[in-house]
């Protein structure tokens, strides 16, 4: 082990490729929606791994999943079957309404997974995705990603011809779409270019065009997934369902899985897709445990409650945050939210880093919110205070 956070900073400098930009804690441990730094320092954290710990840290359902599938079968090849793998298919399908599963690793892998189905099923090879998008850093998904500080460096991207338009707005779909279009793609929620949450029905709209038109409807639920936005799933909010849906982050309680459904019909056949650790038995069985811990501890109801709790306490016309002329906006769905200033927030990360409070600033000027759906109220009602006090 290391003898102090400083020798961490320094091999992390020396090893590692510089591809974050990190506050200088070393994080060590946590519990519930607490984390632990070297020296034993707690911090709320509302950053839950960016949207992924959804049950909290070491929910203890979740580690003894682990452990007892670990002793069991940690990794077989997908030329055989295994109990954990078809069981979290049946579980997915059941909560999506969806009818086939594909395993992956990630999200990013997922929408790879989806960009590719659609070519395949469709016979076409353009998209259309909305400006403020982000599906992924791989060059595939980098392709449907809108904003040129993702894009500049790597470009020409894998795929040509997408097309981007304006977020909540339907008709600007149907204006680009021709007869090369295999599929429209778009997050419920957009998480990374700062919580922007389109109208009421804007995503029904969407499935409509793409229905009337005959082009397939790819929903990226990776970070909406889970009862983080207060349903099982961003698109349940408008009774949609996509031909497509990809997910992710919170499905693994922290461990890499990621995954991509399709309706009934759409579908790869055999020695079309792989992934060689997609869908192992240790994956699917935490998977499972996670799911099973947000079921019966009602976290999605949870996430709706305190989404609601947090938003009535900063819109008191009085005392709330909303009321601070540093404050342009607040948005947001269950417990993801978005406080969108009037100028850039990452001063505003390290004074709440400062007062033991872990926060994001995303699309430069907006403080995201996606903490552990297991978070409590009282922790709740110190971030809210503490916000108010270093934005105020």
């Amino acid at each position: 082990m290391f003898s102090s956070p400083e020798e961490v900073f320094e091999k992390e400098k020396r090893y590692l490729m510089q591809t974050y930009k990190r506050p200088r804690i070393v994080l060590k441990e946590g519990k519930g929606a607490i984390v632990r730094d070297f020296f034993g320092n707690e911090y709320i954290d509302c950053v839950g791994g960016i949207a992924v710990n959804a049950v909290g840290y070491c929910h203890p359902e979740v580690v003894s999943a682990i452990q007892e599938q670990a002793e069991k079968l940690m990794h077989v090849s997908n030329l055989y079957y295994t109990e954990p793998q078809v069981k979290l298919a049946e579980k997915l399908s059941e909560l999506s309404g969806m009818n086939k599963v594909f395993f992956c690793n990630s999200g990013a892998e997922s929408i790879e997974a989806a960009l590719k189905l659609a070519r395949k099923v469709t016979g076409r090879h353009t998209f259309i995705a909305a400006e403020g998008s982000f599906h992924g850093r791989t060059l595939g998904s980098l392709s449907v990603t809108f904003g040129t500080k993702f894009r500049s460096a790597f470009e020409p991207l894998l795929l040509k011809g997408v097309k981007f338009v304006r977020y909540n707005d339907a008709e600007a779909i149907r204006k680009v779409l021709d007869e090369e279009t295999a599929a429209v793609i778009l997050e419920p929620i957009q998480g990374e270019s700062g919580v922007r949450v389109p109208s009421a029905g804007y995503v029904k709209a969407v499935r409509e065009i793409c229905t009337e038109e005959n082009v397939l409807l790819i929903l990226d639920e990776i970070q909406t997934g889970f009862g983080r936005t207060g349903r099982w799933f961003g698109k349940d909010h408008d009774g949609v369902e996509p031909d497509i849906m990809t997910v992710a982050k919170a499905m693994g309680a922290g461990f890499p899985i990621g995954a991509m459904l399709a309706k009934e019909g759409i579908e790869f056949e055999s020695g079309e897709h792989a992934s060689t650790f997609g869908g192992n038995p240790l994956a699917c069985a935490t998977a499972l445990a996670s799911i099973s811990v947000i079921e019966g501890e009602k976290l999605v109801e949870r996430s709706r409650e305190l989404g609601e709790y947090f938003m009535e306490k900063v819109r008191d016309a009085e005392n709330g945050l909303e009321s601070s002329p540093q404050v342009k906006e607040i948005r947001g769905k269950g417990l993801m939210i978005g406080i969108e200033l009037t100028k850039p927030c990452s001063e505003l990360v390290e004074k709440a880093l400062d007062r033991r409070i872990l926060i994001n600033c995303t699309a430069d000027k907006v403080i995201r919110l996606v903490p552990p759906l297991v978070i409590r109220k009282e922790e709740l009602d110190k971030v809210i205070s503490i916000l108010q006090e270093i934005i105020k």
